[in-house]
């Protein structure tokens, strides 16, 4: 293995670029630009990115050498995936690691918006707005008994719906791929099934007291104008999947017109160029593409594509051991 060369592009955390090297693979880890990834790849066996370096269809040309191309997260939208397979490339993400994360971010956005909290962070500036934010947020309502309408029900979207049912929330599935969802909760001394309503994404909006993302890109945003006009006004939108699963017009449209009451985002058309009528509007709450950046996140990450890159020699991870 001393003479494989991998590209690590948007970075890895340590313990899994040190199981790499001890493996005896060769890690680059110096930033590539973009523009000059399809002239150096070739250089190399594998490439393992993010969501920043997209692996596209000439690059994969340009590098007849590359056995695997490895994505530290979850969504496969920045890579050219059956293209790669095509040409007996192997394409490896890690699904499951950061799920946890992405929910806990979309459940913070959630609960921050609900008490107006990305409002008070701007405007409480002393004296003059203590009183008069106070009493404006004095009618803040409650999670507990809402409805949350789940537009996707993979890994995250089944993790938040076990954070909001803990809250009390009532959950409405929509994903055209299942016909029944299922939630088990683990109580600890017992583990209980819970079977969560199922329905079109027309049926769906209309219910939404809450409403949140959790599906990929697949060419067609799935909240456009016509779909904004389905939503109760108090509705309140949270989105960590992709940004281009929102038109982002039609999000300020809604907002601006009455038909939404806020928004919490972590994603957006064009990163890390943003709309700033978005950075700027006061309904809605925004972090930097932050959802799967926690510690555990990445030492699970790590853990799972290490695995993966080094099952593909029939090596074992060194990373196994009880602190993970």
């Amino acid at each position: 293995m001393a003479n494989w060369n991998i590209l690590i592009n948007d970075g890895l955390e340590k313990s899994g670029v040190k199981a790499l090297e001890e493996a005896g693979i060769n890690t680059d880890l110096v930033k590539k630009n973009q523009e000059d990834l399809a002239g150096i790849l070739n250089n190399y066996q594998g490439i393992i990115v993010r969501s920043a370096t997209k692996v596209r269809k000439e690059h994969i040309d340009a590098a007849p050498g590359l056995q695997f191309i490895a994505r530290a997260g979850v969504g496969l939208d920045n890579v050219d995936a059956e293209y790669a397979r095509s040409k007996g490339i192997e394409v490896i993400n890690t699904p499951g690691a950061s799920s946890r994360s992405v929910a806990e971010l979309a459940m913070a956005h959630l609960l921050c918006l609900t008490r107006s909290l990305h409002r008070t962070n701007r405007e409480l500036n002393g004296a003059d707005r203590f009183n008069s934010l106070k009493k404006e947020l004095s009618s803040s309502g409650e999670v507990r008994a809402k409805t949350l309408v789940l537009l996707g029900f993979g890994r995250i979207g089944s993790e938040l719906a076990r954070m909001a049912w803990g809250l009390g929330m009532k959950i409405v599935v929509v994903d055209p791929f299942i016909q029944e969802a299922r939630l088990s909760i683990d109580l600890g001394t017992q583990s209980i099934e819970i079977e969560l309503p199922v329905m079109s994404r027309e049926q769906a909006l209309p219910l939404a007291d809450y409403l949140s993302l959790h599906a990929p890109f697949t060419g067609e945003c799935l909240m456009g104008k016509s779909q904004f006009e389905l939503l109760q006004p108090h509705c309140l939108l949270v989105n960590t999947s992709r940004g281009e699963n929102i038109d982002e017009s039609a999000l300020l449209e809604a907002l601006n017109n009455g038909q939404l009451a806020g928004a919490g985002l972590d994603v957006f058309h064009q990163e890390p160029q943003i709309n700033p009528l978005l950075l700027q509007h006061p309904r809605i709450s925004v972090s930097p593409h932050i959802a799967a950046s926690t510690r555990e996140a990445q030492e699970r990450i790590a853990l799972e594509l290490v695995d993966r890159v080094l099952a593909l020699y029939h090596i074992k991870s060194p990373l196994h051991s009880g602190s993970h």
